[in-house]
């Protein structure tokens, strides 16, 4: 068998049709068409969206298109858990935006950080984020460490 032998199975391809080629062919003079009016024309015919003038569907139900409403200020927090804290780093570390990207548990690209329980730390620790769970926080103090709130990452700028 070579490439050039290769068809398709029989009856699963059917030829196409060739609309317009005289009235023997069977659909010649408006090809199917019918006569006059938009859907005649080249181009013609209302798009899926159009309904008649009603306001279409997707205007009505805008939470259906999940567009809605955008915040421009939404600051995006890294959640990391605290049972994550205790591989990566020894007793009396700091944890901060800076060493958690140096290990490698937040991408460069991350501007905030939120400490979540999940998880025991073992090791006491000096934690600093921009959100610490409440959760979080008791099992901080528990094992001996400490957790300082950093301000917010300043707004984008728009212009």
């Amino acid at each position: 068998m070579k490439l050039n032998d290769l068809r398709p199975a029989p009856g699963s391809t059917k030829s196409r049709k060739r609309v317009g080629r005289g009235h023997g062919a069977g659909s010649g003079k408006t090809a199917g068409r019918g006569t006059k009016g938009q859907g005649a024309r080249s181009g013609g015919g209302k798009g899926p969206y159009f309904e008649g003038g009603q306001l279409p569907l997707v205007r009505r139900l805008p939470f259906a298109r999940g567009v809605g409403f955008t915040n421009i200020w939404r600051i995006e927090f890294v959640p990391i858990n605290l049972g994550r804290l205790n591989q990566y780093f020894e007793a009396n570390d700091e944890v901060s935006l800076e060493t958690l990207q140096q290990v490698g548990i937040v991408k460069k690209s991350a501007k905030a950080v939120a400490i979540l329980a999940d998880g025991e730390l073992e090791k006491p620790l000096t934690i600093k984020a921009h959100r610490v769970s409440k959760a979080a926080r008791a099992k901080i103090e528990a094992a001996g460490g400490t957790y300082e709130i950093l301000p917010k990452p300043a707004r984008p700028k728009l212009r």
